[in-house]
């Protein structure tokens, strides 16, 4: 396992792009395989988990090539695909196996995801549940619980589902297997959760309609391929941000980030702490709204974080946490108990994490209360094997005392290959 030793920081300065956004790269390979013609996707993420799912697709059948600026899938339609001969391997993408197990139970097929032991270990029953209840037909460990999962595919019928979390991956896994049902297929949440899955397959041509706490899909329509540009990752962006707001002389431009609004609770989570953040030369692309960003070093207050702006900044939390352990007061997080069941669980890692940086956290069962302090203490710092924890506590590393070690960064990859380099360029000592 790889460490990394992170020195103090004198500034965060510059101007950067980040890598294409996560969630829009995986569908973006899944959609343009099941449309009829060509998909071209530019901006693709070629970290660990988007390329999980490529391959993954490739093993059924699908041509897909990539020469480094654009991606170009051959699309099969939506009954195309080939019956896979060996297990669909996610990696570490808990997106990945998710969607594809909604994907995968209306196809005529049998097929085998599985993954490394992190994803081993996460809840699949939030998937298999629903979609049974369609009719498929799912096996896995405990009971569906735990990957791998084995899959025969089935005929579908769609259902009214009110899913008891706020969860893109458990709304889209349905949704895909609702392209598959016959019918209406209509999913409800708690919290509005991201929305890329609904944009870009009303793009793609399916029967897509979207209402106030949920979404509905009627099956049997054919997707038509087209081209995607891919946003910059405001989950990427959001290490910069934080990076900027707490090194003092800070000020940094991050440039064509995508701002969907399901997307930017961090960006209203900093701002209520106290953030210079602005937002720039907003447009469209490819149905995703975009930005520059400019962030400059800010004193922070704590706040109260809870309710809908929680699963808008879910994968964001870890980032947050850094901010909240140098604003002044106690920072409240409620709500986010979905924390607990990402890579790891992302409350314990922070908070065993802060605490040997010197900061105060009580957990509780569905978040956390953390008390700000003037600066932090350079410590030996645990990834966790989670690419979020491990970006955070790099970012941590920037204003402590004295020297920060962080282990296991080889998981970066998964998501931001080049965040070092990316991270070491802006940083002035």
């Amino acid at each position: 396992m790889q460490n990394y030793t992170v020195r103090p920081a004198k500034s965060v300065r510059g101007e950067i792009s980040v890598p294409g956004d996560k969630s829009i790269s995986h569908r973006s390979i899944m959609f343009g395989s099941i449309a009829s013609g060509v998909t071209t996707v530019t901006g693709f993420l070629r970290g660990e988990d988007a390329l999980a799912t490529l391959e993954a697709f490739r093993a059924m059948g699908v041509q897909i090539d990539d020469d480094g600026e654009t991606v170009t899938i051959q699309g099969r339609g939506l009954h195309g695909l080939s019956e896979p001969t060996d297990v669909l391997d996610c990696g570490n993408s808990g997106t990945s196996m998710r969607l594809l197990t909604g994907l995968l139970a209306g196809q005529n097929f049998f097929s085998v995801l599985s993954g490394d032991k992190y994803l081993r270990a996460r809840p699949m029953k939030r998937v298999v549940g629903p979609l049974a209840q369609m009719g498929a037909r799912i096996s896995g460990r405990a009971g569906g619980e735990k990957a791998p999962l084995a899959i025969q595919g089935s005929k579908l019928i769609g259902i009214e589902y009110d899913s008891p979390v706020s969860s893109a991956q458990v709304k889209s896994a349905i949704m895909l297997a609702g392209l598959y049902a016959g019918g209406e297929t209509v999913v409800r949440e708690p919290h509005l959760s991201r929305d890329h899955s609904e944009r870009m397959l009303r793009a793609f041509g399916a029967h897509v309609e979207t209402f106030p706490g949920g979404v509905k899909v009627r099956g049997g329509a054919e997707l038509t391929g087209r081209d995607i540009v891919v946003p910059g990752d405001i989950s990427s962006a959001a290490f910069f941000l934080v990076a900027a707001l707490i090194v003092p002389g800070s000020d940094l431009l991050i440039r064509g980030v995508g701002v969907n609004p399901t997307r930017t609770g961090i960006i209203d989570v900093l701002k209520g702490m106290g953030g210079d953040l602005e937002l720039t030369n907003l447009r469209d692309e490819s149905g995703e709204p975009v930005a520059d960003i400019r962030v400059r070093h800010s004193k922070l207050t704590a706040m109260e974080i809870s309710g809908d702006v929680v699963p808008r900044a879910i994968d964001e939390f870890p980032a947050i946490c850094v901010a909240a352990s140098l604003a002044q007061g106690t920072t409240v997080v409620r709500d986010a108990a979905e924390l607990r069941v990402k890579e790891t669980d992302r409350i314990s890692a922070m908070a065993d994490n802060l605490r040997r940086a010197g900061v105060s956290i009580v957990e509780t069962p569905d978040g956390m209360e953390i008390t700000g302090v003037a600066s932090l203490k350079g410590c030996a710092a645990d990834s966790f094997g989670d690419h979020r924890i491990a970006m955070s506590m790099m970012v941590a590393g920037l204003v402590a005392q004295n020297e920060t070690s962080v282990s296991d960064v080889e998981c970066i990859a998964t998501s931001f290959p080049g965040f070092v380099n990316l991270i070491e360029g802006v940083v002035q000592r």
